[in-house]
């Protein structure tokens, strides 16, 4: 459980990212690789997605979860009348202990056309033009990424770590008794790169993996939120394709007695068919290669088949 008045807040200002298109290039890029290198999450403002976009995702999102039940449950998965939508409550219920005190909806993206055909009607355009305008933005990030674990930026590979994309919305209803429960359990994401628009209620909590400067190992800080800022953090696969240089942070989400709240995540993910290893220049210089080589289909299976347990799904690409 997370003792919420003792838990600190995690300080680091957001990175401006419109300071990558000038002459500060260089010094942003640095701050980037420094925050996937140790927390694996970092704030970003000056990203290019509208802020008045933002809000009316915030108010969309709380206005489908008021909706009458009967008019979200024709998505529920065994229901649903397309497999790129899917709504629900918890994350494996099948496989959990203690259920997590949310409900999501999760729209898959192919393209546009089926997004507009089969997304329901009610968020489809605002998630949409989410996902569009901050695509350009994790592109530019998985670059800087890249580039720094010596990739070449016309490398196809990075195109086909993000090839397929999901946009959920997730409702934290207000809870009677916020300590007998979470939002979200201990876990960190399957993908390559996590957008995060929080709402102003705050919740989410990052767990420190080494001794930094602004916390202890094992510590749980709060990514506290900021007015225009998207949340980014790091997947399992840059965890893996760096050889463990870039911290796939282990996350989760605390529960409210307040007021409900809203997050809207964008995941991106590889290729179905993409295999999956470090880097081998990175093994060579390393002289050992902390994971497998993996079909990314086959962790993702995994991922699904198992209740969140902190970041035991690594396991999984071992070596």
């Amino acid at each position: 459980r997370i003792d919420k008045e003792s838990a600190r807040k995690h300080e680091q200002p957001p990175i401006d990212l419109s300071r990558l298109d000038g002459p500060e290039h260089d010094e942003v890029a640095v701050e980037i690789v420094r925050a996937a290198e140790t927390l694996g999450f970092f704030q970003v403002i000056n990203h290019g997605v509208p802020v008045d976009l933002l809000e009316s995702l915030k108010d969309t999102a709380n206005k489908f979860f008021g909706l009458p039940p009967e008019q979200k449950a024709v998505y529920r998965s065994e229901v649903s009348p397309t497999p790129l939508v899917k709504y629900g409550t918890s994350f494996v219920p099948e496989k959990e202990a203690a259920l997590e005190w949310k409900d999501y909806i999760s729209l898959q993206y192919v393209n546009d056309a089926e997004a507009l055909q089969h997304w329901p009607i009610e968020i489809r355009d605002v998630a949409l033009e989410y996902l569009r305008t901050s695509i350009k933005m994790v592109r530019k990030l998985l670059e800087v990424l890249m580039v720094n674990l010596g990739m070449k930026l016309v490398d196809p590979k990075i195109d086909a770590l993000i090839d397929k994309k999901m946009v959920n919305m997730n409702f934290y209803p207000t809870c009677p008794n916020p300590d007998l429960t979470v939002g979200v359990g201990r876990h960190s994401d399957m993908g390559t790169i996590t957008v995060l628009l929080q709402d102003g209620i705050g919740g989410l909590y990052v767990k420190i993996e080494e001794d930094m400067r602004f916390g202890k190992k094992g510590e749980w800080v709060e990514i506290p939120p900021t007015p225009g800022a998207l949340v980014i953090n790091v997947g399992d696969m840059l965890q893996v394709l760096s050889n463990k240089r870039y911290k796939s942070a282990e996350h989760r989400v605390r529960t409210t007695n307040t007021t409900s709240r809203v997050s809207i995540p964008i995941f991106t993910i590889p290729k179905l068919t993409e295999k999956i290893a470090p880097l081998p220049h990175l093994v060579e210089k390393d002289g050992i290669a902390h994971y497998r080589e993996f079909m990314f289909a086959d962790y993702m299976k995994n991922f699904f088949g198992n209740a969140h347990e902190g970041k035991k799904s690594l396991d999984f690409a071992k070596n």
